[in-house]
């Protein structure tokens, strides 16, 4: 069964929901939601069936402002605030394994921004939101430089962008699909899985 508990924040208390592995866990998985979304996001959900499935604990925080109830999104730098706040109480919870950081949309772009803080080996980042849509001039490419490992995956009519590869950063692009990604959330979950795989983060 999951575990579902409150963590406290600078920012207010925030929700973990963590599903384990059968055994041991190879690594730690955190991930984060979009802007006026949810952890039971298709994508999210998906992503957690197939990485516990391949070893790896999955915990799916929702921010401290959507714990309140509201739906505009907090300022960024108090979304970082809380997501390293919370990061630092699940590596202590699961120590030994290596930190994974990722999350859709905006819940990717803290998990880019904040990569190198919390001490984090890769990112996985699901609809990068790589500028507000008709507004190309406004990237957000810079996030995506977390000096680690980096996958992102990006539905090819996404109106937010689709960001290019770079050193250190592989971009899959998912055919029809939107900024949503609700078109095959399980295909998604086997790509990100498989990438996991490759990073030698999750088994066979």
């Amino acid at each position: 069964m999951p575990q579902d508990d409150e963590i406290p924040t600078p920012r207010g208390p925030a929700r973990v929901v963590t599903d384990l592995p059968q055994g041991p866990p190879v690594a730690l998985l955190a991930l984060g939601h979009g802007a006026g979304g949810d952890v039971d996001a298709p994508d999210l959900r998906a992503l957690r069936d197939a990485a516990v499935g391949a070893g790896l604990a999955v915990a799916r925080v929702t921010q401290p402002y959507r714990v309140a109830g509201r739906r505009a999104p907090a300022p960024a730098g108090h979304l970082d605030e809380a997501w390293t706040a919370v990061l630092a109480r699940l590596r202590a919870r699961h120590p030994g394994v290596p930190l994974l950081v990722g999350g859709r949309s905006s819940g990717a772009r803290v998990a880019c921004r904040t990569a190198r803080a919390v001490g984090a080996a890769g990112v996985v980042a699901l609809a990068f939101p790589l500028h507000p849509p008709g507004r190309p001039e406004r990237s957000r490419a810079a996030e995506l430089d977390t000096g680690v490992p980096t996958l992102v995956v990006n539905g090819d009519r996404d109106p937010f962008g689709v960001p290019a590869p770079a050193p250190g950063v592989r971009v899959l692009i998912r055919p029809g699909e939107r900024h949503d990604l609700r078109g095959d959330p399980a295909g998604t979950a086997e790509a990100v899985r498989d990438w996991l795989r490759g990073q030698g983060w999750a088994r066979p």
